[in-house]
């Protein structure tokens, strides 16, 4: 199973709570990102197994990130406050390995989208 994770999400008490959870279930946070930027050189620099990814983020969307990753790197798994359907097809297309919405975030949640 992967354990190594980088958080890109705008909003850091998100980014706390997604770490608390995530390191609570065996992960590993080695990084996080508040903007598509710094997400991109979060995965450069750490080579994290994943990479969660706010789909809203202030420079860039979660999707111009996975298309600028180009399917080099970690899996991605995309998260929102908003429901998958907000974004139809977007998010098949991302290249992403899949979906999560942010109040159903844990570890399980994390393992079944990387397995699945």
């Amino acid at each position: 199973m992967p354990k190594t994770v980088v958080i890109a999400d705008d909003h850091p008490s998100f980014r706390a709570s997604a770490r608390a959870i995530l390191e609570a279930d065996g992960y590993e946070v080695v990084a996080e990102a508040e903007s598509g930027e710094s997400a991109i050189a979060a995965v450069c620099r750490h080579r994290p197994d994943v990479l969660l990814l706010d789909v809203q983020l202030p420079d860039m969307d979660g999707f111009a990130v996975c298309k600028s990753l180009n399917g080099d790197g970690p899996s991605v798994v995309l998260v929102s406050s908003r429901d998958a359907e907000d974004y139809g097809e977007l998010i098949a297309a991302s290249g992403a390995r899949g979906f999560i919405p942010k109040a159903e975030l844990s570890g399980d949640a994390l393992s079944a989208t990387l397995e699945g």
